[in-house]
């Protein structure tokens, strides 16, 4: 029953992109008292999925946390393994929240790195990158995604794509670096 709840809590966030008050759980919950939806919510609080913020009520990251079940092979079929822990895509995917933000990726140079057209990529931003990174990088004025290389002989400075119909970019005036990619997100529809 309490699962049920949050899972109505977390649909109207999601269509009304904030939490219900009191009075529009009492109506999800079909419950007629504002002590039980006072009870529930100093739960949640307890359990931390939500927060105090300038006296109003919030989500903390575990609010969106989904159920990791375990561990399946790729491989041979063997029973699957079966956990309550609660993973944080958010938590997972971006190490440094107040940093970071997402680009959708155009285009198919970077097929040969798992990356494709209509995927989106958390950027970390970061003017520092080591060579074989993937970096949002800005050459003579334009701005591309790639990976950053480095000459052996003559340490020069380029970007290589990981598709091979591209040629590698070599800067004629300036290449800055903006930010170093760390996930790719891709959903995969059916």
């Amino acid at each position: 029953m309490a699962i049920d709840r949050l899972n109505l809590v977390k649909k109207f966030f999601r269509r009304f992109k904030r939490l219900p008050s009191y009075s529009e759980m009492l109506k999800l919950f079909n419950l007629s008292s504002k002590k039980s939806i006072h009870d529930i919510v100093h739960e949640w609080i307890e359990e931390d999925l939500l927060k105090m913020e300038k006296g109003k009520l919030a989500p903390t990251s575990k609010f969106f946390s989904i159920p990791l079940l375990g561990l399946v092979k790729a491989g041979y079929p063997i029973l699957a393994d079966e956990n309550k822990e609660y993973v944080s895509l958010d938590e997972y995917l971006i190490e440094d929240p107040h940093s970071s933000f997402l680009l959708k990726v155009s285009g198919d140079s970077l097929t040969g790195v798992g990356i494709f057209d209509g995927d989106y990529v958390v950027i970390e931003k970061r003017k520092n990158a080591y060579p074989g990174d993937l970096v949002l990088a800005e050459i003579d004025k334009e701005w591309t995604l790639k990976i950053l290389r480095k000459e052996r002989h003559h340490g020069k400075i380029y970007l290589q794509a990981a598709n091979p119909k591209y040629p590698p970019l070599y800067p004629h005036q300036e290449l800055q670096i903006f930010g170093v990619v760390k996930a790719v997100i891709r959903k995969i529809v059916n």
